[in-house]
């Protein structure tokens, strides 16, 4: 176990790191070619391969380290129970949605993420949504102390607020995405929402809350009583990965769809955050007791 803690961080902290990396490229290197040009050979081949395959390697390692970090605080099944419903349905989604326009809108991605499936959509795209999906719900519904007061109205309402911590992402991320200086998707026609249509919003709002509505069922049996402390790699996933699209949003002078995201999401989630158990879940454990009751004793006296 010692040693998936030691993996979980590793995996983590290249995660954030390759994150800031990222944002750093994008908003010094690429303004400013010169910097390039004065680089060694090693740094040029460094910049080139971050360019190339950065946008991958940071959401392999969000996707192992919340791998490992499931496993180990909820179990193999209660794992896969969650993340195989994220990336089928989201995939499904995104298929659905470059090939139709439906639930999203009409858009396409380019290169900078990974090999498409179908020639379509990266396959680091479920990956994404299984990884900050997962972290999203797990605020929520740690936050909203489902397992402590069990009823379909907090089941509901995790779920809501899970889709809408999820969806508060997105208002950062799409102009970071599609209308920075190097885009990882585009739009066929630019929506009313600086630059993204408002169907967006809903089609992530309704992928997400439909995966985690079927998490929500598959895990309708077990008892997920995560302490505060437990929540700091969820939490953590979460802000890096606002934290990231926020820059580039910002440096595009993009202000009013994080400031949204923040409030509606960044906020709300350092709440629920705050607002999750900071004791260890106690196991009841009922007496036993034992009874002779097959024949009486009777101590004679004499």
């Amino acid at each position: 176990m010692r040693q998936l803690v030691i993996a979980e961080r590793v995996c983590l902290i290249a995660h954030i790191l390759s994150k800031a990396f990222g944002l750093a490229g994008m908003l010094l290197v690429l303004p400013h070619p010169e910097i390039i040009l004065n680089l060694s050979q090693v740094g040029e081949s460094a910049i080139g391969l971050s360019m190339a395959s950065g946008g991958v390697v940071d959401i392999i390692f969000g996707t192992v380290a919340v791998s490992i970090y499931a496993y180990r605080t909820l179990g193999l099944g209660t794992w896969l129970a969650f993340m195989l419903p994220a990336m089928f349905v989201s995939l499904g989604s995104e298929l659905l949605g470059t090939s139709t326009g439906f639930p999203f809108g009409d858009y396409g991605y380019l290169s900078g993420l990974g090999y498409k499936i179908g020639g379509l959509v990266p396959f680091t795209i479920p990956l994404s949504w299984f990884y900050v999906g997962l972290s999203s719900y797990l605020i929520a519904r740690c936050g909203l102390q489902v397992a402590q007061k069990p009823s379909l109205g907090r089941h509901i309402a995790a779920i809501v607020v899970g889709a809408l911590l999820f969806t508060c992402w997105d208002f950062a991320l799409e102009p970071a995405m599609s209308q920075s200086s190097l885009p990882f998707w585009y739009w066929e026609q630019p929506g009313d929402f600086f630059g993204t249509p408002y169907q967006n919003y809903a089609g992530w709002f309704g992928t997400s809350a439909v995966f985690m509505s079927i998490a929500g069922l598959l895990w309708r049996k077990t008892s997920i009583k995560l302490q505060r402390s437990q929540l700091n790699l969820p939490l953590a996933i979460y802000l890096s990965n606002f934290a990231f699209a926020a820059g580039l949003s910002l440096a595009g002078g993009f202000f009013i769809p994080v400031l949204l995201g923040s409030v509606l999401g960044v906020v709300p989630a350092v709440a629920l955050w705050l607002r999750s158990s900071t004791t260890p879940a106690q196991i009841a454990i009922e007496p036993v007791t034992q009874e002779a009751s097959a024949a009486s004793v009777k101590v004679v006296l004499k």
